[in-house]
Parts: C-alpha cells; structure tokens; sequence
C-alpha cells in the first residue's frame, strides 16, 4: 500500500470526527492500554526514568560499601532489612551477597530496563512516527505488546529482591558456571529465587525490544510522507533505524542463550556446565559437556551491539539539537548516515574483544582487534562533524544544547580511552578493573544519559504544550556535570593501580589498592570522594524531578514550535491529537535548513514548498583571459 495513501486515509478530518463521536475511549483504554505510539511513548518514558533512578539508588548503596566497608549505614540502614530481607543488611551492615546483588542489579536495571527502554523505546515511539509524517506505528497493538511485555519483565526483575536469598548475584553478565548454581539448593525455590527469575524476566525484556524493533522498521520503511526521501530523513531516525536493525539481530541468540541457561536451572541439562565441575570441595553431579565460554560469546554477541543501542540514539538526539541551536545545518549529513549505518554492521564482529582473558588464539584476536580499532573511525567521524557543526554558528545556550556539548568531549573520552582495550596485551592489565567501569560510563553515563537528558527537555514541549523551566535545568546541569567527572575520572587511576572491579571491601584488604599515591590519596581512598560526588548527584537530581512534574501542569506556555525548529514534528499541534496532523505533511527539502539565504526566518521548516528563487542555476564557468 502506498505510505502517501496511508496517511492519506488516517488524516480525513470527517472520518476523524465521526471517529471520535462515536468511539470516544474511556480512561484506562486511552492513558494505560492505549495503542497510540505518543502516549506509549510516554509510558516507556515515565518507566525508563523511574527504572534509571532505582538503579541509581542501588549504586549509591554500594557506594557506602565502597567507601566505608563493614560500617553501618546511618539513617535508612536499619529499614533496609525490612525491605530487602534479613539477610541483606543485618545492623545496616552490608552482606557480601546483597553487594553482590546490589552490583547485579544495578548493570541489568540501567541498561535494560531503564536506557534502552528511554533512548530506543520512549524517543523512538514518541519522536519517529512525527519526525516521519506517519500517523502512528504500523503495528499498534504490537506495540502496546511490547509495552506490557516490557512491563512483565521490570515486575518480575523487581519481585527477584523481595524472594528467599535476594536478587541475582552472578552480575549482569551472569557468566556460567557460577549463574547455573547460584540461589539453587536447600532454602531456594526451584523458580522464585534471584537468578531464576532474572532469567525469566530477560526472556520478557528481550521479546519487548523484539516486537519494538520490527515495528519500528516497518514503520520508517512504509509510513514516511510524501517527499521525504531517505536522505530527507532526519538523523534521529537514520540512528533509531540502524537501532533497531541490532536489537533484532543480535537480541535472538542471546535469547537462546537465555532459555538454555534457565534448562541448566530448573531441568538440570548441561549447555553451559563442564564435566568435572566441582563446588565446594563436591563434584556436581550433571551430565557436564557444556561450555561455558559458550555463553559468554552468546551473551557479547548481544553485549556489543548493545553498547551502540544505548549510544546511537543519543547521537541522533544530540544531531537534532545541534543544528537546532547552531541555527545552521549539520555538516556533512551524508557522512553521518554512512558512519552510522557502518558502526551497524561493525559492531557484529567486535564482540570477542570482552574475552581477550579466555585464551583465543593469535589469528582470533588478531582479527577482533583490528575490527574492534576499525570502528572507532565511524565513531570519530560521527563525533567530529558535531564538533565541526559548532564552527560558525549563532550558539544558543539553552538546557538541551547545554546537555548536548557535554556530551561531546564526555563521549570522546569515553571513547578515546576504550582504545587500549581493543589491545588484548593492555587489556590483560586493565581487564576487570576500574578502568573498564570508568570507560563504558564514560560512554553510557555522561555520555548516553546527557543525550536523553538533553531530548527530555527538547521534546517537552511537543508532548505537553509547555516548557520546562530553564533556570531550573541549569541547576540541574552543572552539578551534574560536575559529579559526574568527579565520580568517574578517578577510576581510571584506580583501574590503572590495578583495584578489582568486584572487590566487596573496596580494596581495603589488598595491598595494590593500599600501597601507592595517585594525587596524594591511595586507590582505596579514592573511593571516598567519588562516594560523596555520587550522592551528591542523586541530590542534584531533584530540581529535575521536580521541574518535569510542575512544568507538567505548570511550565510557560509555548506555541507548536518553541525551538525554531525544521523538521516535521514541529509542524503537529503541541500536544499532538490522535492521528497527529492537522493536515497531512509533505516534505520538499531536507531537515536541517537554518539561516538559509535570502529568507526572512533562519529556519525552513521540511514542509515549505521550495520556492523560485531558490531553483538557482549554475553559471558556465567564464571563459579563460589570456593577459
């Protein structure tokens, strides 16, 4: 069916009246299970927001361990057992294993159930239908599936803290053998104990992000508006596009892995368990065969294209506010497409640079390095042509162009500093130390974070119709900026003097973490200031909190396009109605036409007809003189 024809018939505005008049949903049927891809849109929002901060709680837990092991947390340690059983905090002090489960926890709930759900699932539904001319998703009831699939998964990860023994422990990597025989024997439930119900609560996750990505491929294929070509699109949808391309290729194995590793649980098979494998001073008693590096490959195979899930969308969010408050046009559009669209099919064949440490040969590694140092290039295109956007502009230092140019030089060092990594002679060092922890948040935390942070406030007005307040983002920018350098530059000196990513004590029981200076304090007491830069930033977080519910009801009033901006969605009523177009929108240009010569505004929205005077033709060069 023919997309323009499709839209056609969504936006017949007498169809829509009757529509309306005779079908008008209740309630429940319209703000929770709704198959609008807006108010979806905001649901994945609103849940991914709430999962980030639960996840960012359980890190400020184990930043007290880390900084002042085996003492008592003062105020709220004495409730914890309550909450999380008595096994976990007896006198406030913290347990080995809820350390443990605080770590497992806090990787799977970030990553899983809060970016990806905010960056992919929320931007995507909420921005992509718009910035496209589409009407809705091609599936919407699928898409509510995903939604509620979504929704399974986070209950049951959150009920696996509350079952005899606690939440996972095996990390969020949930490497076997130790994950196949974690919480299993006297005193777990075959079933609801922590690992257990981690594996069946990724089983719902990953379906999720299964049924969002076909959808949001079908839809950007079929349902763009007349006129918007491909190379009409805007970045923001080139990036959701190449997303959503990795979650469906590289989602299915691990599923596999997923489902085999929850048989080795509950119906005693070996996919993952060797022969000969002996636990406590006992051997198991399996049929053994299995492989453990087996999973590892089936997990990293997801694990890497994974990394680029979280980050892509933050570059297309970060490419629509550039050119937005650069007021000129992103330069070198092509070349962004093309990098993105590379890092796509690179990032299937980097993956075994997370297993230099399991023995592979020299050819294998050999092989994965040289991808691995391949794809930085794309990366770095990508990264410069935001830098080279810069040059020249008429900057406007609002909230989101605020979180955008930090997350440039945050994501480069994120970035630069992953380059010894690649190696695996360096990484035989840095390898599970807090280097590591320091570069991928680097990549994910100011990186990725500052990028939703930044299309939070962008996109506000297009969902409510009001602004958030200003002066309020900024005191929430700058100290979180601030913290987050605090938190994170110092771990590249720990993971350097060697300190374990897992050390439960902190390091205070090692020598390496005790016996040498970095900037006048030991990389045991390093862990002290980057504790209070982290629960300083849980604090900084309030005036976002707070701003974003007010502003709600309460923020400035603005007009349908507040920003100045280009592209289509901006051309929808704010908030948009069902359908999301007054008249349906044809595209005659590209997305990012600011300060163009000639015309009166410095912006030129995707839907204004090219006019005469713009059809200029070249002149034939002038004939040479001869002097």
């Amino acid at each position: 069916m023919d997309s323009s024809a499709s839209v056609e018939t969504h936006h017949d505005p007498h169809a829509h009246a009757g529509e309306h008049e005779h079908h008008e949903l209740g309630w429940w049927r319209k703000y929770i299970f709704s198959t609008d891809h807006k108010v979806i849109g905001i649901q994945y929002g609103l849940c991914g927001l709430s999962f980030l901060f639960l996840g960012f709680c359980l890190m400020m837990l184990m930043r007290w361990q880390l900084a002042y092991p085996g003492q008592a947390l003062p105020v709220i340690g004495k409730f914890l057992p309550h909450i999380f059983g008595p096994g976990s905090m007896p006198d406030g002090k913290m347990t080995p294993d809820f350390y443990n489960s605080l770590g497992a926890m806090h990787g799977t709930i970030m990553i899983f159930l809060g970016v990806v759900p905010l960056a992919f699932a929320a931007f995507g539904n909420f921005v992509v239908p718009l910035q496209i001319g589409a009407p809705d998703m091609t599936f919407p009831k699928v898409n509510a599936a995903s939604f509620w699939a979504f929704g399974v998964g986070g209950v049951i990860m959150l009920i696996s803290f509350f079952v005899p023994g606690g939440a996972a422990k095996s990390g969020w990597t949930s490497y076997t053998p130790l994950a196949a025989i974690a919480d299993s024997g006297p005193g777990h439930n075959p079933v609801f104990n922590g690992q257990t119900l981690w594996l069946i609560g990724f089983i719902f996750l990953i379906t999720s992000s299964l049924l969002g990505a076909v959808n949001f491929i079908t839809t950007i294929i079929q349902l763009r508006a007349k006129g918007l070509t491909w190379m009409r699109l805007p970045f923001f949808v080139w990036a959701q596009f190449v997303t959503a391309f990795l979650l469906l290729l590289a989602f299915p194995p691990l599923e596999a892995a997923i489902v085999m590793q929850l048989m080795d649980r509950v119906a005693h098979t070996s996919f993952f368990l060797p022969t000969g494998l002996v636990v406590n001073g006992v051997p198991m008693s399996i049929s053994g065969g299995g492989s453990p590096l087996l999973w590892q490959h089936l997990f990293w195979f997801l694990g890497h294209p994974e990394v680029y899930v979280l980050i892509l969308p933050a570059f297309g969010i970060v490419a629509e506010i550039l050119a937005n408050n650069s007021r000129k046009p992103l330069w070198g559009y092509k070349s962004l497409v093309f990098s993105v669209l590379v890092i796509g099919f690179l990032s299937f064949i980097v993956w075994a640079h997370h297993m230099w440490l399991t023995g592979m040969g020299t050819a294998v590694s050999a092989f994965f390095q040289t991808t691995t140092l391949l794809i930085s290039i794309p990366s770095v295109i990508i990264l410069s042509a935001f830098f080279i956007s810069l040059w020249g502009g008429s900057i406007r230092f609002n909230v989101p162009m605020l979180f955008t140019i930090a997350f440039l030089p945050m994501f480069g060092i994120g970035g630069l500093t992953g380059i010894p990594l690649a190696f695996n002679s360096a990484d035989l060092y840095l390898h599970d130390t807090y280097y590591v922890i320091a570069h991928f948040h680097y990549i994910v935390a100011p990186g990725t974070i500052f990028g939703l942070f930044a299309g939070v406030y962008y996109w506000f007005p297009k969902a409510t119709g009001r602004k958030m307040s200003e002066f309020w983002g900024k005191v929430h920018f700058w100290p979180t900026l601030i913290c987050m350098n605090v938190i994170f530059l110092p771990m590249f000196l720990q993971g350097m003097a060697g300190m374990h990513r897992r050390w439960y004590d902190g390091g205070q029981g090692w020598g390496v973490a005790n016996e040498h200076t970095i900037w006048g304090l030991t990389g045991f007491q390093w862990n002290h200031p980057i504790s209070w830069a982290a629960w300083a930033m849980g604090l900084a977080q309030i005036p976002f909190i707070i701003n974003f519910f007010w502003s709600i009801k309460h923020g400035e009033k603005v007009n349908d396009n507040p920003w100045e901006a280009t592209t289509l969605e901006w051309t929808a009523p704010s908030p948009p109605p069902h359908g999301n177009f007054v008249h349906t929108p044809v595209a005659y240009r590209g997305p990012y036409e600011y300060s163009l010569p000639g015309r009166e505004r410095d912006f030129t929205m995707q839907n204004e007809p090219v006019e005469p005077a713009e059809r200029t033709r070249r002149k034939p060069p002038a004939e040479p003189v001869l002097a």
